[in-house]
């Protein structure tokens, strides 16, 4: 039967050799169910410069490869013509490969995947429309393709929710399945090893350990989920999987169409892996959040959980829930599938509330990324500039192996330190977009604009020129910015924060020496263009009776030096925008005949603003201030880089920042607060306040020069776990709660000394306070002098 112009969504894609020819395999999810799509008789081939013809046909011909050799149009981007090496089958494909990388001759885009090439070449991100010959399969469709275009489509997911429950051992107790269907309905199961009881939810009870895999498969293949959801799912859960049914001796063919799933482990850390799960897509929460840039102090489900909807576990310590969990499974088992199923629910209400799913599913139909490759910036820019560099005539460079990333960062100005009234906050809006919008930065326009009359291109730095008329990423962008604008216009969050995510990881890609597109005249382009940019606009602003305190990267802190209402302080900032972006089109296009998308914007007001000294120095610091705003109808506290918002340092901090910054900006004395809190933290008050939580970023022994206090600590508490039979819990990285004692450094859960609250006064409280109160003329000791002399 042959089916016509059907729609669906990617999931998976891989390639294979059969019989004389390669095959691509791409799993999509359709409003009919899953569909396998095969693509057959599709040539791989990478680009030879045509000076070494000779050279390779000689070598294949000795080495007896066949293929064939396709005049092409495409330049290097030394204007050197190439020849299309082209090969029936993978495996002689990659023969050639490395027969002429063994005799040093240059090919290009020899790296990038044949999957993914067949999709590059016809434009196809992630929505594809399809026509071909049909056969029905055991719970799919099977369609050998005779037309592939792109599409826009918005897939409808079978979502399953997976949670497991175990010994200390990795034995399995339990795994609890949530899954949504496309049209909302829900349907839950735990599977449990156990003897029947009484419950009040559906639980299937089995004999032993390796029944509950068998009754998971059935489960599994049954209900045929699209998406997989779990929180680190991957590299726990499913290796877990893995694992049970490798010492069972029982292969897991859980993939579309019976294939086996796989679990690859990563290069860099033997902790991490990949899972590969043919027609199925495994998506880990923690990953996804980062991936949509929602940052949390910490990643455990039970804390994120209680940040986003105000509840999470019941039972809270980690040795805590792995003993209750084992006394649940022995005693009450119905009351350990509650728990159980109770993560899955979270972790599909946080991927809900987050939008994770459809943040996920844009991001692959605007780069081409699979919908569990979280970072990717490289891929993504790969996945679209290149087939649109061929349609420009060239083919794409090699990774520049040995090249160093030399271009400057960001603009951050010396601040003026100081304690004001009204400072404005003037943000340019996407600014290195903008300046690649502006200035034609792109690796297409350097290639030619080294090439053109110099008089005729657009200048740059470090040697760069870029062309005026031969440019792709600036399209690309405009065209994502005017799709950002109109997702923005119909509030679609998912939509516009994948967009936003996805043009300002452009520079970074052209900045970093893993992207076969760095060239330091690129990323220098982009950020000394910024420089200029704020410099300039710096001084535009003060030429008109203001002060610039400070600048960062693409934001402006003015201040007004007259006191004036927040009504117009707002008026005088939107002023200075409009001034100022007109005055950038006016110059731009006088001086250098360019269109400026240079947009500044009002950001906010500080009616009180502190930019403080560095500690110990006069000089202003950078990246760290404090301020306060009228905002939503109440005033506001702002801190930037300071102790409330960084991780290592304690809630004491924290809490006596905000109290004191509270009163000094809102021009009430200090003096009792400050004396009140060192009471309280003496008396034992606060002493719920007074832990450092601190990531161990290297194993445990590798830290054989420096002790610092949290190393201390774990060690110490890996000690304590070995007296009492228990693993050690901190050889592998990790975080770390610990307390300051009368003896030093000891972990929160085996604290043995009295706390050390001078330590925490001094190295806690003091510091806060010495950032603001010289700049009303107060000082921490003096507060605390007074303090001790009432004793």
């Amino acid at each position: 039967m042959f089916i016509t112009r059907q729609t669906g969504f990617l999931l998976t894609r891989q390639s294979r050799d059969v019989a004389d020819h390669a095959q691509v395999e791409y799993w999509l999810a359709t409003d009919d169910g899953p569909v396998r799509l095969l693509l057959d008789g599709e040539l791989l081939s990478f680009y030879l410069p045509q000076r070494d013809k000779e050279r390779a046909l000689e070598l294949f011909r000795q080495h007896h490869l066949h293929g064939r050799l396709r005049t092409t149009s495409l330049l290097t981007f030394q204007h050197e013509p190439v020849l299309a090496c082209c090969f029936p089958t993978l495996s002689v494909y990659h023969r050639a490969v490395e027969l002429l990388r063994l005799h040093q001759i240059e090919i290009h885009e020899s790296d990038l995947r044949f999957a993914d090439v067949c999709l590059m070449q016809r434009f196809i991100t992630a929505g594809m429309r399809f026509s071909g010959h049909y056969r029905q399969r055991a719970g799919f469709r099977e369609i050998k393709v005779t037309a592939l275009e792109p599409a826009e489509v918005t897939p409808k997911f079978r979502v399953l929710s997976l949670d497991l429950e175990c010994a200390m051992s990795g034995e399995l107790y339990s795994v609890a399945l949530l899954l949504r269907e496309p049209d909302g309905r829900e349907i839950s199961q735990v599977i449990m090893v156990g003897a029947p009881q009484p419950a009040e939810m559906n639980i299937e009870w089995v004999n032993d350990e390796f029944s509950l895999l068998l009754a998971l498969e059935r489960w599994w293949l049954h209900h045929d989920p699209d998406l997989i959801i779990g929180w680190n799912v991957v590299n726990f859960d499913f290796r877990l999987l893995l694992r049970r049914a490798e010492f069972h001796k029982h292969p897991l063919r859980w993939g579309r169409g019976q294939s086996l799933m796989r679990w690859r482990p990563s290069r860099m850390d033997d902790q991490q892996g990949q899972l590969l799960l043919p027609g199925r897509m495994v998506l880990d929460g923690i990953e996804a959040l980062k991936s949509a840039t929602f940052r949390f102090e910490r990643y455990g489900l039970e804390s994120v959980a209680q940040e986003l909807l105000g509840r999470g576990k019941a039972i809270h310590d980690p040795d805590d829930r792995i003993a209750e969990i084992t006394r649940l499974f022995h005693h009450d088992k119905p009351a350990l599938a509650h728990y159980n199923l109770e993560d899955c629910r979270l972790v599909l209400e946080i991927f809900d509330k987050c939008h994770l799913i459809p943040f996920l599913c844009l991001r692959s139909q605007l780069t081409g990324l699979e919908l569990d490759r979280y970072g990717g910036s490289v891929a993504a820019f790969t996945n679209l500039y290149i087939p649109r560099l061929h349609q420009a005539g060239f083919v794409a460079p090699n990774l520049p192996y040995g090249a160093v990333a030399t271009s400057p960062g960001g603009y951050v100005m010396n601040s003026l330190p100081g304690f004001y009234h009204d400072v404005l906050v003037l943000d340019f809006k996407s600014l290195y977009p903008s300046i690649i919008r502006t200035f034609h930065i792109d690796p297409l326009a350097l290639v030619h604009g080294l090439q053109e009359p110099e008089e005729e291109t657009i200048p740059a730095y470090v040697g760069g020129r870029f062309s005026r008329k031969h440019h792709i990423l600036p399209g690309l962008i405009d065209h994502l910015w005017q799709a950002r604008e109109q997702a923005k216009a119909d509030h679609d969050q998912p939509r516009s924060q994948a967009i936003k995510i996805l043009m300002n990881a452009f520079y970074g890609v052209m900045g970093s020496v893993g992207c076969r597109f760095f060239d330091p005249r690129l990323a220098s382009g982009i950020t000394m263009r910024g420089h200029w940019i704020m410099q300039e606009t710096r001084t535009f602003i003060e030429s008109h009776g203001y002060t610039v305190i400070y600048g960062d990267t693409d934001s402006t802190f003015v201040w007004l030096k007259n006191r004036v209402s927040p009504e117009q302080a707002q008026q005088i900032g939107k002023t200075l925008v409009t001034q100022i972006n007109q005055w950038w089109r006016e110059r731009l296009k006088q001086e250098m005949q360019l269109n400026s998308c240079l947009e500044l914007q009002f950001e906010r007001n500080y009616h009180r603003f502190l930019m403080p000294t560095l500690r110990g120095t006069e000089l202003g610091s950078k990246k760290r201030y404090a301020g306060l705003c009228h905002e939503n109808g109440g005033d506001k506290l702002v801190f930037k880089g300071m102790e409330t918002v960084r991780s290592d340092w304690t809630e004491l901090a924290k809490m006596f920042q905000t109290g004191l910054y509270e009163r000094i900006f809102q021009e009430q004395d200090p003096r009792e607060f400050i004396r009140e809190t060192i009471e309280k933290t003496q008396r034992g008050e606060l002493d719920e306040c007074l832990v450092y939580r601190k990531r161990l970023r290297r194993k445990l022994d590798d830290y054989d020069k420096t002790q610092p206090p949290h190393v201390r600590a774990a060690r110490l508490a890996d000690e304590i776990r070995r007296q009492r039979g228990l693993p050690p819990r901190y050889q592998h990285r990790g975080w770390i709660e610990y307390v300051i004692t009368t003896q030093g450094p000891e972990p929160v859960a085996y604290q043995q000394h009295p706390l050390d609250y001078q330590h925490y006064i001094e190295k806690q409280l003091k510091p806060v306070a010495d950032a603001i109160l010289p700049h009303i003329h107060l000082h921490f000791d003096q507060i605390v002098d007074t303090q001790l002399s009432l004793f």
